[in-house]
């Protein structure tokens, strides 16, 4: 029996893990982080200094200004972290994560990430364990996640094209205007609506309990292989998300009308400005982002620390559940 595209690419999405790493392939390690953050800083002084005492070759951006030690750390620019590391550490939020992860789109570089930032769906070691934990990769105890990345092709009347790569979110949005912008989606060739409204973002299942969860999308397990399509104010209330295949080639066309004026951005970063007549075309890539957990990691626990789910009038008791960890109190 066949199964559907869509069910079968869920499945082997949720079955094929890599093999993990063998634990003496990281040897070198870049650390990664705002640390001009005191609380950043601190925590690449501590990783540094405990990975150097493990034998670690340690790589920091050349324009750290921290107290390393004599001979702790090798300073080179951090565009060239993924040439040269085996293992990249993100030391903050969700938006050094996908900095990141820009840095290793063009080469198998796994991230780790300790949070240090507001939310941290991304990075969840926490700073209290973030020397166990790094203890646990160095001695091969972790789980490896393969994240999809989303390409973006903005398509203008007498422009060249612009190319970038996402692992959230591909989003058009109104620019520098109070007016709403009118606009189509297909699927595949495909029309499925006209929307009115201030924008739509298309996002990974890792970008789901991103910008949009907040515009009311659903939150997507990372195993799925899926992509949501989410309206950013719409002007009619039946304009819903949609979720569609992660092998959906997903195409907006600009409409024109007075003082349209939209940009596009992926990853928060900014791919152009779109104007009528322009095409954005979203579509899925060979290339992954590769994350490291620690043992016991649960994407549900994080839900849970995040959201403040489990905190009604009848929540768990921490002391007597030991799946939670200190990720769950540090909020």
């Amino acid at each position: 029996m066949r199964w559907p595209a869509f069910i079968s690419a869920c499945y082997k999405s949720v079955m094929a893990h890599p093999s993990p790493t063998r634990a003496t392939d990281f040897r070198t390690i870049a650390l990664l982080g705002k640390h001009l953050d005191p609380r950043v800083g601190d925590s690449m002084l501590s990783l540094a200094t405990h990975l150097k005492a493990r034998g670690r070759r340690i790589l920091v951006d050349s324009a750290a200004d921290l107290p390393f030690g004599p001979g702790t750390v090798e300073k080179i620019p951090e565009d060239r972290f993924a040439s040269q590391a085996d293992l990249i550490v993100a030391v903050g939020g969700d938006g050094t994560m996908l900095y990141a992860a820009r840095l290793t789109t063009n080469a198998p570089v796994p991230l780790l990430g300790v949070n240090r930032g507001r939310l941290g769906f991304l990075a969840d070691v926490s700073p209290q364990e973030m020397r166990d934990r790094m203890d646990d990769v160095l001695e091969g105890r972790y789980a490896t996640e393969r994240r999809a990345l989303l390409s973006a092709r903005l398509v203008r009347p007498g422009h060249a094209d612009v190319h970038a790569r996402a692992l959230n979110d591909v989003v058009l949005q109104k620019w520098e205007t109070g007016r709403m912008l009118d606009f189509e989606t297909w699927i595949d060739d495909l029309y499925v609506n006209t929307h009115g409204g201030d924008g739509v973002i298309v996002a990974t299942a890792t970008g789901s309990t991103a910008y949009a969860l907040s515009c009311g999308g659903p939150i997507i397990h990372p195993s799925l292989a899926a992509l949501v399509l989410v309206p950013i104010c719409p002007h009619t209330l039946s304009d819903r998300p949609i979720v569609v295949g992660g092998d959906a080639k997903v195409e907006i066309r600009l409409i024109e009308r007075p003082d349209t004026k939209a940009q596009v951005t992926c990853d928060g970063i900014l791919l152009g400005e779109m104007g009528p007549g322009s095409k954005l075309l979203v579509e899925p890539t060979d290339a992954h982002v590769t994350l490291l957990h620690p043992p016991g990691h649960d994407y549900y626990r994080i839900l849970r620390s995040k959201l403040h789910w489990g905190r009604g009038a009848h929540p768990r008791d921490p002391d007597r559940d030991p799946s939670r960890s200190s990720i769950d109190l540090e909020d």
